[in-house]
């Protein structure tokens, strides 16, 4: 066996190319015969590749992990916990810092929030009208709703307190990141009818002027009556169309002189009967001075107005104005409280900028009509208007032949005020075209404004 093995050793060494290890000198002894089992059995077995067959990266050969004791594990485990223990502490000391700048830049972030909410373009997004149900039941109701959403804001449908009214809740934007909150407004409109309205008329004529003791109530304790049930509400009543009443009554009276003629004709007078409460043909009857009197009673006693109104539509408008005055109110109020007595606007503080294409100029003219004592924003828009620059007015005054033409020519000027049925019209008038005229074309530096020209 060992001769053999031997045998093969040879002829591998005789074919192949000398080992390093054995060039330069012969081997002459022999191996022990344990030893060269143990080498022909390694030179038998093939070679292991660093890598698989089917794999054509290279990898590196795998090794078993090496087994720790605990001895080994427990520095590096409380090294860990020491370092833990170390970026929690750290963290701990962290976070109320961080907390506190993530609260302040939430808090300016809701400031800003509840500033830009309070714009005019943005304020109308952020009110919720809420409707009286049995106010829509009635004939104008659906114009109402419709005209309330157009408008662009909420509306909210849930009984009021005050029967047939409506009212006026802000959303708030708080500075702390929470919910918006639902302020309600102190403005209340309430819709009374004409049978209704008539009737407290009545009453309050019959008591405060007639002296007469009666238990019904009039319009001034039914409104006392409305107030204490809300306080802190700002009501005002709104009367749709009294002039059908009027009408009524008017041709009643007719009817009745043409009876009570015809009776005497007759020679058998008919008795004339009291009419006494009860549908639309049996209201008592009430005078233009007498409704005056009781709706300045009112006014005295309680502060709350009273506005008549023609048709569904108008109180439809009605509504849609006092929304809007409601959710400018607080922008205007802060304008107010932040401006001062001795500037024409607060805005004017930075001046009005003009740049190189022209743009601005028509807006420094406008202000320099301004400067004018008593001279509005719509008055001066009204002139602006006819005359958008100096040199046209200066050209204006050149082409008129005599002096009063001149003072006369911006006094005829219409100046408008709000939109819709609110909207009014009046003339700028001679005083200010005389003043006009005088800084325009006077050439004496000291000559007052109120001079005559």
């Amino acid at each position: 066996m060992a001769v053999h093995k031997t045998t093969e050793i040879d002829d591998i060494q005789e074919s192949g190319p000398a080992p390093i290890f054995n060039q330069g000198r012969t081997v002459n002894h022999r191996l022990p015969d344990f030893q060269e089992e143990v080498a022909a059995i390694q030179w038998q077995q093939p070679l292991k590749p660093f890598c698989s067959e089917r794999s054509t990266n290279m990898s590196p050969v795998k090794r078993k992990p090496a087994l720790h004791t605990v001895e080994d594990i427990q520095p590096s485990v409380e090294e860990d916990l020491r370092r833990a223990l170390t970026r929690d502490m750290l963290q701990r000391e962290k976070n109320p810092l961080r907390q506190e700048q993530e609260n302040q830049k939430a808090v300016r972030k809701g400031l800003a929030e509840a500033a830009k909410a309070m714009r005019p373009e943005n304020c109308i997004k952020h009110i919720v009208v809420a409707v009286d149900p049995a106010l829509l039941q009635l004939e104008g109701g659906g114009t109402l709703l419709a005209s309330v959403q157009v408008l662009g804001c909420s509306c909210a449908i849930e009984k009021q307190p005050v029967p047939r009214s409506v009212s006026w809740m802000r959303r708030v934007v708080c500075a702390q990141p929470v919910d918006a909150l639902l302020v309600p407004e102190p403005l209340v409109v309430m819709q009374m009818t004409v049978d209704d309205f008539i009737t407290l008329i009545h009453s309050y004529i019959q008591k405060e002027l007639c002296g007469r003791s009666i238990s019904d109530p009039t319009l001034t304790s039914w409104v006392q009556e409305q107030q204490k049930r809300s306080p802190g509400k700002i009501l005002s009543l709104v009367v749709i169309n009294l002039e059908k009443y009027y009408s009524s009554q008017k041709s009643q009276s007719r009817k009745k002189f043409v009876e009570d003629v015809a009776s005497e004709d007759q020679g058998r007078r008919k008795p004339v009967k009291r009419k006494k409460n009860g549908g639309t043909g049996q209201l008592p009857e009430v005078s233009r001075v007498e409704v005056e009197e009781a709706v300045v009673h009112l006014q005295l006693y309680t502060g709350v107005s009273v506005h008549f109104l023609s048709t569904w539509n108008d109180f439809s408008n009605h509504i849609t104005l006092t929304t809007k005055a409601v959710a400018e109110a607080p922008f205007k109020r802060e304008k107010d409280e932040t401006g001062f007595s001795f500037y024409l606007e607060s805005e004017w503080a930075g001046g009005q900028r003009v740049d190189k294409a022209g743009k601005g100029l028509l807006q420094v003219w406008k202000r320099q009509i301004q400067q004018f004592n008593k001279v509005s924003s719509d008055m001066a828009s009204a002139i602006v208007a006819a005359y958008p620059s100096p040199h046209r007015l200066k050209k204006a005054y050149s082409l008129c032949k005599t002096d009063g033409d001149k003072i006369s020519l911006l006094s005829d000027l219409l100046i408008r005020r709000g939109e819709g049925v609110t909207s009014t019209t009046r003339r700028v008038g001679p005083e200010l075209s005389k003043r006009l005229l005088i800084m325009m074309n006077s050439w004496d530096p000291e000559q007052f404004l109120d001079s005559t020209v």
